[in-house]
């Protein structure tokens, strides 16, 4: 049964996912926000909302390790999923035919990468309202981070996309598509809670530990939302919206530590964790590296050539696994 709800709870979040991003795409084309803005904020946050109350929900069950997993595990997935959907869709170069500001969001992931690796590192008890100083270090980076974008989206507004005939949306009303998106976003809320606490019991009867099921598997199934949300962004040929999601899912990801520290009342949540998470923060810095090449490269190359740094990821992806599962 604990398998079954695992399951069930991972094929809601999928159908919720499509018409998230569907909505989604509506909005940015009837708005002056663009697929850039609305990917990288209201997307990817909504995206995220899994992780949110998967990490809270682990907090309440007294498993830091699964909530801080889950937020690192799942920001290298995140990077896994665009790489692989590049990988698939390399004809449409979706790295070259991105929007430049998305070389800013990227260059902000990686700093929190940074930052955060740095926390896992030196593990400062010292906390201020209940939320570690690490903590409140990367939120300001975030805040900054969100900002620096909305200036930039504003300051360079994007080209419309032209959708291709069969997905055209431009039939759905503005008003029908933000209802339908803040519904779909609440069932990918509550399925992300039931991810969690079967995640928890799968953790106990496997005995693979709280550390690794965080990381992988409950990290994997709460990206869910970010990969069928690419998907459908790609076939709208909507590039932006399907990179901003995941970079934006990434920046958003790092608030989610902040809430689960103020639900943690037994000290720092990051100087609680195992050193394992190290691993994986390095890893999603390392990805982060290898994304930001892909976007600032611009030149013409074949089509070999230009899938590469995606193809180098997804083996770095698969390398860092394995590191962590041997810990």
């Amino acid at each position: 049964m604990v398998f079954l709800g695992f399951i069930f709870a991972a094929l809601l979040t999928v159908l919720a996912a499509i018409k998230l991003s569907t909505y989604a795409d509506t909005i940015g084309e009837k708005t002056s926000l663009g697929g850039m803005v609305v990917g990288t904020i209201f997307l990817a946050g909504a995206t995220s909302l899994p992780e949110v109350t998967t990490s809270v929900s682990a907090i309440i069950l007294d498993s830091p390790d699964i909530a801080v997993g889950n937020v690192f595990g799942s920001n290298m997935f995140n990077l896994l999923i665009i790489a692989s959907f590049d990988l698939y869709y390399r004809r449409q170069q979706i790295f070259r035919n991105a929007g430049r500001s998305h070389v800013y969001t990227a260059s902000i992931g990686l700093l929190l990468a940074i930052v955060s690796l740095l926390a896992l590192s030196l593990k400062i008890e010292y906390s201020f309202l209940s939320i570690g100083l690490d903590i409140w270090i990367l939120m300001s980076i975030y805040g900054l981070g969100i900002w620096l974008i909305s200036y930039l989206a504003k300051k360079n507004p994007e080209v419309p996309v032209e959708e291709p005939e069969e997905y055209n949306l431009s039939a759905i009303p503005l008003k029908r598509a933000i209802i339908g998106f803040i519904i779909a976003a609440i069932v990918i809320m509550g399925a992300g809670t039931l991810l969690t606490v079967t995640g928890d019991q799968i953790a106990v009867i496997t005995g693979l530990g709280a550390s690794f099921v965080g990381s992988f598997l409950i990290a994997a199934t709460t990206s869910l939302p970010e990969a069928i949300s690419v998907l459908v962004a790609l076939q709208l040929r909507n590039h932006n919206l399907a990179i901003g999601s995941i970079l934006g899912s990434n920046l958003f990801n790092i608030l989610i530590l902040g809430a689960s520290d103020v639900f943690y009342q037994k000290g720092s949540i990051i100087a609680a964790v195992s050193d394992v998470h190290q691993i994986t923060a390095a890893a999603v810095g390392i990805l982060s590296v290898v994304i930001l090449y892909a976007l600032v490269r611009k030149q013409r190359e074949s089509t070999f050539r230009y899938a590469l740094p995606s193809l180098i990821l997804v083996i770095l992806y698969f390398i860092s696994s394995y590191l962590i599962f041997i810990q």
